[in-house]
């Protein structure tokens, strides 16, 4: 939690100590103070954090970037292993129909999971939410 610095001099103004009722009346300058600087630095902490999150990602789309190349590398290693056996043709055509096979499977379980996920709603938060409403209207089943 941030502090907030009172100066001495509204302490002790004149040498006197503050009454209750000038303590009172600065209260509400003081907690707004004390709520400005909290929101200051939960902007900042929010501000270093999503800074380091960027820099996360980019570095993961750096590493996505090169593990990209790094399959096509593996991809021309496996023709070139299988044109030592067979026709460079026939290995490169062998290559891509397994791929072709690992794509459809992977479109196919994508569109599976994407009818689960359609439409985006979170449906029983809704009908908790609604069984809640009615509770609180007395109609309705609910847990006593």
């Amino acid at each position: 939690m941030a502090s907030v610095a009172v100066p001495p001099e509204d302490i002790h103004a004149e040498g006197r100590k503050k009454s209750i009722f000038q303590l009172v009346g600065d209260l509400p300058g003081l907690v707004g103070q004390l709520i400005r600087d909290e929101i200051a630095q939960i902007k900042k902490e929010l501000t270093d954090k999503l800074k380091e999150l960027g820099i996360g990602v980019g570095l993961f789309a750096a590493a996505a970037f090169f593990g990209f190349f790094l399959f096509a590398v593996l991809l021309a290693a496996a023709i070139l292993g299988l044109a030592v056996a067979l026709p460079a043709w026939l290995a490169a055509l062998i290559v891509a129909a397994v791929l072709l096979v690992i794509m459809v499977v992977l479109v196919l379980i994508g569109v599976a999971r994407l009818k689960k996920g359609v439409p985006p709603m979170p449906e029983q938060s809704i009908e908790s939410v609604k069984d809640d409403v009615r509770a609180i209207k007395g109609m309705g089943k609910y847990d006593r």
